[in-house]
């Protein structure tokens, strides 16, 4: 699964609009609604630090996030933290 995929499908599980997640993920004030739609559509990527976030929101570990190779846990957020190893 691509990142932008991902990120799209944390948002989403969490119930939230992009502004909505801007706030709840404590995003820099330079983070704006075009900045997570061109990351959910894979124009851009977001910073190390954004991904933490997204990490953390999800409880996934960041592996799981950036690496293609892994697929998200069905249930978002995770009940435990989930590694994929």
């Amino acid at each position: 699964m691509k990142l932008a995929a991902k990120l799209l499908r944390i948002r989403e599980a969490l119930g939230l609009t992009q502004g909505e997640l801007i706030e709840k993920l404590k995003f820099d004030e330079s983070v704006k609604q075009q900045h997570v739609s061109a990351w959910e559509k894979g124009i851009r990527e977001p910073d190390m630090l954004s991904l933490v976030r997204y990490a953390r929101a999800a409880n996934v570990c960041l592996e799981v996030i950036v690496d293609d190779a892994f697929k998200l846990p069905a249930v978002l957020p995770a009940k435990k933290t989930y590694h994929p190893h």
